[in-house]
C-alpha cells in the first residue's frame, strides 16, 4: 500500500486522500492501484455508505498523471509500460463512474488531467475559491483523456471543445456555472462538510446547506463567442472563425491554439464528437484507450513534454507542424480498433 494515497474509513465514509504534495498529488500507478483496491473493498462493505476523495496536505487537488513516467515509456520501451498505466487508470475512472455508492470529490485546488479523471465521475463535485480546473493536454501532444471525451462533450454551448483545445483554466465559480462542479463551498467549510458526512448525514443535504453563492463566472461573458467560434468539429474551421474576428479575445485564443499540437487538436475534436455517440462510459473509455495507445508513441507527446515540462522552453516542434498536414487517414488510424486481445475492458 502506497503512502501517496491515505486510505481510511471514518464513520460512514471511506476516504481516498491524495498525499503527494511535492508533485501536487499527481497520480502514479501505485496510487491508482491503491484507490482501485480500496473501492473494490468498499463496494460491498455495508459500513461504508459514501466515498470521499480529497487531498491530505499542501496545495491540491491533483495536478494530473505521471507525465514523466509516460514520456520515459514512450522513449525507452515503445510505450508498453505507458499503455499499462493508461489501461489501469481508465479502469479506475470507470469504477468511480459506476460505483454503487455516492462519491464526493473535493476539488479544492489544482484539478487537471488525471485529477479530472477521478473527480468528474463523482456524483458530488465540490469547487471552492481555490479550484483551478483544466485539461491542458493539447499543449503536450496528448489529448483530454481519463474520460474527458465523455465529460467535456456533454457541456453546454461548445464549452467542451473550447476547453479541450485551449486548455483554458476555470476557477471554482466557472466550474459550477459550466456544470463541472455540482456545489460551491468556501474552503474553510470543507472540514465541517466532511465531518457531517462522516457522521452519516446525507451528502446532498450537507453540501446544499453549506454551499455559498460564488463570484460571477467570468467565462459566461464569452459563452456566445465560444459557441460561435468553436461550433465546428473541424480544426481549420475554428482557426478561420477566430481569424475573422478582430477582437482582442479572438486574437488571444487564436494565439493559444497556434501553440498546441495540431494532431492533438484534431484528435480531441473527433474524440468529443464520437463520445456523444458512445452507448455508455465503458465504450468511451475503450475509445480513449485506442487513442492513448497510438498517441503515446507518436512524436508529439515526447516532444511536447520536453518543451513544456522538461526544458520549459515552450518551443515544441510538432509533427505534422500544421493542421493541414494532419491527414484524415492519420486521425482514422489513431481511432482504429485494436486487436481483440488488446482492447480495453472495465473491471468486473
Amino acid at each position: 500500500m502506497t503512502q501517496d494515497v491515505i486510505v481510511r474509513t471514518e464513520g460512514a465514509a471511506g476516504f481516498l486522500s491524495l498525499n503527494r504534495p511535492k508533485a501536487l498529488h499527481a497520480l502514479t500507478q501505485p496510487m491508482d492501484h491503491a484507490m482501485t483496491d480500496a473501492l473494490l473493498g468498499w463496494r460491498n462493505d455495508q459500513a461504508v455508505k459514501v466515498v470521499i476523495i480529497d487531498h491530505a496536505e499542501g496545495r491540491g487537488f491533483c495536478a494530473g498523471g505521471d507525465i514523466a513516467f509516460l514520456r520515459n515509456s514512450a522513449l525507452t520501451d515503445g510505450g508498453v509500460s505507458g499503455r499499462k498505466f493508461f489501461y489501469e487508470e481508465y479502469q479506475l475512472n470507470h469504477l468511480l463512474m459506476t460505483f454503487p455508492k455516492p462519491v464526493v470529490a473535493f476539488m479544492d485546488g489544482i484539478t487537471m488531467g488525471g485529477g479530472v479523471g477521478i473527480s468528474q465521475p463523482a456524483k458530488f463535485r465540490v469547487a471552492t475559491e481555490n479550484t483551478r480546473f483544466a485539461m491542458p493536454e493539447t499543449g503536450i501532444g496528448l489529448f483530454p483523456d481519463v474520460g474527458g471525451g465523455w465529460h467535456l462533450s456533454r457541456l453546454k454551448g461548445r464549452m467542451g471543445p473550447f476547453l479541450a483545445l485551449t486548455g483554458a483554466r476555470l476557477d471554482g465559480a466557472e466550474c459550477l456555472w459550466t456544470g463541472l462542479a455540482t456545489h460551491y463551498l468556501a474552503h474553510d467549510s470543507l472540514a465541517e462538510a466532511k465531518e457531517r458526512i462522516v457522521h452519516g448525514h446525507d451528502p446532498a443535504q450537507v453540501l446544499a446547506a453549506l454551499s455559498v453563492k460564488p463570484p460571477h463566472a467570468r467565462i459566461e461573458n464569452n459563452a456566445a463567442r465560444i459557441a460561435k467560434h468553436f461550433a465546428s468539429d473541424r480544426f481549420e474551421d475554428i482557426l478561420a472563425s477566430l481569424e475573422s474576428d478582430d477582437s482582442e479575445w479572438a486574437a488571444k485564443e487564436l494565439a493559444t491554439l497556434r501553440t498546441k499540437s495540431p494532431q492533438t487538436c484534431k484528435v480531441a475534436l473527433r474524440q468529443l464528437h464520437d463520445s456523444l455517440e458512445c452507448s455508455d462510459f465503458a465504450a468511451n473509455m475503450a475509445m480513449e484507450y485506442r487513442i492513448a495507445s497510438r498517441v503515446l508513441s507518436r512524436p508529439d507527446f515526447a516532444e511536447g513534454v520536453r518543451a513544456v515540462i522538461v526544458d520549459k522552453t515552450n518551443d515544441a516542434k510538432w509533427d505534422p507542424p500544421t493542421p493541414e498536414g494532419v491527414s484524415d487517414a492519420l486521425i482514422a488510424s489513431i481511432f482504429a480498433p485494436l486487436p481483440a486481445d488488446e482492447e480495453w475492458k472495465p473491471l468486473d
